[in-house]
Parts: C-alpha cells; structure tokens; sequence
C-alpha cells in the first residue's frame, strides 16, 4: 500500500530555513512523479514543485524560485523541500503527491497524497 508521510514543517520568522521531507513507502518514489503543494488559510491548494520522472525534469512555481529547491535521497525513498528565504506568504500545509502519471500531479489529481505538514511564517 502506498503511503506518504511529510515532516518538516513548524513555525519560523521571515527569512528563516525548514527544509520539509516526504517519506514514501509501498513503493519506489524514483518510479513515481511527485510534487509539493501547499493550501494557505482562505486559499485553494497550489503547486509548488514538481519532479517528473519521464524527463528528471524539476519545476517550481515563480514565486518560490530561487527560494525553495527540490530534491531527493533515493536510497531512503525520500523527497525534500528546502525553503530559504520564508515569507509570511508561505505560511500554508504542505502537501506531497505521487502519481505514476506525470499529468495527474500536475494538475492536482495524484492518487496518493500524505496528510500535510504545517508551515508557519511570523513577520
């Protein structure tokens, strides 16, 4: 059974670090295209970065770029996000997704999705 557990997240000032992970189990995340969401209070979920396993290609919303990275350890079935640079605007739940099918995590319609990790930026 597929399961994913974010960890990471907490409550920082702006221009603080936290770099969140993604634990997945039930099968190889290398196999699967996976992305990070967030859903702020009053906001609808957004994507924040995706990896796509057909190309290795790596994508990031422009307003996270050069702030936030995203990477992996494939040895430990894990996906990170490092977030630099936090603005109170990132306050929200992160969310990671997977799908064997690129367009699903795209769009928002993965299969699998963890329960969230709470990311609280304080001006």
């Amino acid at each position: 059974q597929v399961h994913l557990v974010e960890s990471g997240g907490g409550s920082v000032q702006a221009g603080g670090s936290l770099r969140l992970s993604c634990a997945a189990s039930g099968y190889t995340a290398s196999e699967y295209s996976m992305g990070w969401f967030r859903q702020g209070p009053g906001k609808e979920r957004e994507r924040v970065a995706t990896i796509d396993r057909g190309d290795g290609s790596i994508s990031l919303v422009d307003s996270v770029k050069g702030r936030f990275a995203l990477s992996e350890d494939s040895a430990k079935n894990t996906l990170y996000l490092q977030m630099n640079s936090l603005r109170p605007e990132d306050t929200a739940r992160y969310y990671c997704a997977a799908d064997r099918l690129w367009g699903k995590v795209i769009f928002g319609t993965a299969d699998y999705w963890g329960q969230g990790s709470q990311v609280t930026v304080s001006s």
